[in-house]
């Protein structure tokens, strides 16, 4: 399995485990996709990009991971909420990935803003990951 994949799926797992989370979004709700009807709020996955960090000895790949959260709460406070207890779930040692080594995991940049056109606060975290196989 790619470990993109294996990525997806220990950040799903962390976000989906850590009962505060869950609390805050009413429910384990975080998707690749959103369900058409999903209350609010919830948190999706977002773009995943993929660099190539090999040497001539040394296969490894970087990525970066967006999530996206979505609250339709009075104000920025439920999204800055979520972002938090998101990134405080989102620890390296709570990721658990198989077949690849999780070298370096840190949330580099998050942001709220009010997106008017679908009159709802969107929060967005980004996070670095390095990861190599497993030796």
């Amino acid at each position: 399995m790619s470990a993109a994949i294996e990525l997806q799926k220990a950040v799903v797992a962390a976000l989906t485990s850590d009962n505060a989370l869950v609390g805050l979004l009413g429910g384990a709700k975080v998707y690749d996709h959103a369900p058409p009807q999903a209350s609010f709020p919830y948190i999706t996955l977002g773009r995943t990009s993929l660099f190539d960090w090999s040497t001539g000895t040394e296969s490894g790949e970087e990525q970066i991971l967006t999530l996206h959260v979505w609250s339709k709460g009075q104000g920025k406070k439920q999204a800055l909420e979520i972002i938090e207890r998101a990134g405080e779930a989102l620890r390296p040692d709570a990721l658990a990935l198989t077949g690849v080594h999780l070298v370096c995991f840190r949330q580099e940049y998050s942001e709220v803003r009010f997106d008017e056109d679908l009159s709802v606060y969107h929060g967005l975290l980004r996070f670095r990951a390095l990861v190599e196989p497993n030796a």
